[in-house]
């Protein structure tokens, strides 16, 4: 076998970038910033996306500033890499139980505990750099996810909902972007921060399927150990639930029939979702989790039809 097979990480996808183009030096730090994985910075940015696109058309612009869509690009990847290492530093002894992550840099020693907290820092101070391009509010905003951050991985050893507790980071970015060009928080951003958090939870519960058996055996809890066999009737809840919080905000935002016609293809790509979901299948759950990035596309394209045509562009 290959030096550059050797340190590939389980479930990431085979051939990723990372493992074919990263020098060996730097191909731990990027695997344990998920970097190999893009979807999970993928998701954490699309709620800032929706946020901008919305606040754009709310606020008469043609679209939403692409400053602020590159700032919210670069904090996502940085940030979602920061909460991963913290992640993977607080779960070191869990994740080296579990066959799908003990492949991961730190429980397999690739990178020590050391440089994992240094690393740690170098992407926060990254994070930071791009919050303070933002207005004052925005800045005191966005310092309000840390104890957030902070408590997530310690949620599934107290609680079955730990994937609440990641909706209520994963989804800030909802708050962001309108308080970005607003300065302010304002209903529609509210609500679209409770849909986030509701769609959160169904693609998590989802994505935790696939550990369920491990979960199950060294005590940790997830909402796929809850919902059980009843999983698709909770997924479909909490999709129609954020479908129906979104549906509000565009309202309350003065948005026009483009935005809810993406709704409803929205509503079509979650219903494909829920109709092939098989809780036995892994390989079926992380396909349906990685399809939400798709999902993020159609809200974000709604969006910014919606803004050009309301405001006569």
């Amino acid at each position: 076998m290959s030096e550059r097979n050797t340190d590939r990480v389980a479930d990431a996808a085979k051939e990723n970038l990372v493992d074919r183009l990263a020098p060996v030096w730097a191909r731990p730090y990027a695997q344990l910033a998920r970097l190999d994985r893009p979807i999970g910075w993928q998701l954490l940015m699309w709620p800032c996306w929706w946020s901008a696109a919305l606040a754009a058309g709310a606020a008469g612009w043609a679209g939403p500033d692409p400053v602020h869509l590159v700032l919210f690009l670069i904090g996502a990847v940085a940030m979602r890499g920061a909460g991963c290492t913290y992640n993977d530093l607080v779960d070191h002894d869990i994740d080296a139980r579990v066959a799908r992550t003990r492949s991961r840099p730190i429980p397999s020693g690739r990178v020590s505990g050391v440089r994992a907290k240094a690393y740690l820092v170098a992407l926060c101070l990254v994070g930071l750099a791009v919050l303070l391009q933002f207005n004052d509010f925005a800045i005191l905003l966005g310092f309000g996810s840390v104890p957030l951050i902070l408590v997530y991985p310690f949620m599934k050893r107290i609680t079955w909902w730990p994937q609440a507790t990641l909706g209520l980071a994963f989804s800030w970015g909802a708050l962001m972007g309108w308080a970005a060009v607003f300065g302010r928080l304002d209903p529609p951003a509210i609500l679209l921060y409770a849909g986030g958090i509701l769609w959160t939870i169904g693609y998590d519960t989802v994505y935790a399927h696939q550990d369920k058996e491990d979960d199950a055996l060294i005590g940790v809890r997830s909402t796929a150990l809850l919902f059980g066999d009843n999983t698709r009737i909770w997924v479909a809840a909490l999709y129609g639930g954020a479908l129906m919080l979104w549906a509000i905000a565009g309202v309350l935002a003065g948005t026009v029939g483009v935005f809810h016609a993406a709704l409803v293809l929205a509503a079509l790509h979650m219903i494909r979702q829920i109709g092939t979901l098989d809780i036995e299948d892994p390989d079926r759950c992380l396909a349906i989790f990685k399809s939400n990035s798709g999902f993020g596309w159609i809200l974000f394209i709604g969006l910014i039809g919606d803004s050009l045509i309301r405001n006569g562009f």
